[in-house]
């Protein structure tokens, strides 16, 4: 990825200091399922007559709950953009028990269902009268994370996609002509759930593909490592040494991610 001036960020930063963020839930539907997501933006944006950027935002396996909630709001607040947490189980479902975000998860992978899903979360930060169209990403959280590959890889509209922890899709023969975006994968180095055979996998993938990708790997960090709450989840699970937090890992991803998303956001004028 690029280097960017150091006046863009600047100006991102001077932006997201003075920012107050309005949020609210969104009720919108898929196939009959009626989902629940949730909305934060900069007031600023609300009497703008300009568009500007949308960033979906894929959930962990737990569902929509207050830390990803969270994580729209700062995202919303430090890119002055449009944040929205989509809601791929129905009903703004959240849980705090592996067993039941196990099978809630489950029936996404290996099926068109999980891009379909994260489509229509999609298509309803797209239908925001705030959003700018043709500037939109999509970030995830674990089984977020991959979930949003799993969006790129359809064709989706997407300037970009962040991968935050995800396990590692197998990539379709046909995503190399169809993926638009470009991708920051940013991974655990000793993450149990994500092996090197997959790593090796997918960048043989990647660079077969000749996708515009970024792999990144963060020393001494395992499954969730961006989730303050993820050592009393994993206490709480029977997941000790399988999930944890890493304080480094999460700051230095975010700083990844931000960069990334000015870059693919916010393109200098021609």
């Amino acid at each position: 990825m690029k280097s960017l001036p150091a006046f863009v960020l600047a100006a991102v930063m001077s932006v997201s200091a003075q920012a107050k963020v309005i949020t609210q839930s969104v009720a919108y539907e898929h196939n009959g399922v009626k989902l629940q997501g949730f909305l934060a933006y900069d007031e600023k944006i609300a009497v703008e007559s300009k568009k500007v950027p949308g960033v979906l935002i894929v959930p962990e396996w737990w569902g929509v709950n207050a830390y990803v909630k969270g994580r729209a709001e700062q995202l919303a607040k430090e890119l002055h953009c449009v944040a929205f947490v989509a809601d791929m189980y129905g009903d703004g479902i959240a849980t705090t028990d592996a067993k039941k975000a196990g099978q809630l998860s489950g029936q996404f992978y290996g099926k068109p269902l999980m891009a379909e899903r994260a489509r229509a979360g999609l298509d309803a930060l797209i239908a925001n009268e705030h959003v700018d169209p043709a500037h939109v990403a999509a970030i995830g959280y674990c089984f977020g994370g991959s979930t949003v590959q799993a969006l790129a890889y359809t064709g989706a509209p997407l300037a970009g996609i962040v991968s935050f922890h995800g396990g590692l899709l197998p990539v379709p023969a046909d995503a190399a002509d169809k993926t638009r975006a470009k991708l920051l994968i940013c991974n655990g180095a000793i993450d149990p759930f994500v092996p090197k055979a997959d790593v090796d996998t997918f960048l043989a993938s990647m660079n077969a593909g000749k996708f515009d990708y970024e792999f990144i790997s963060y020393a001494g960090a395992i499954h969730a490592f961006t989730n303050p709450n993820a050592d009393a989840a994993a206490v709480a699970n029977g997941l000790v040494g399988k999930i944890g937090y890493s304080p480094s890992a999460d700051h230095r991803s975010w700083i990844n991610m931000r960069t990334f998303l000015i870059e693919v956001l916010f393109p200098p004028k021609k």
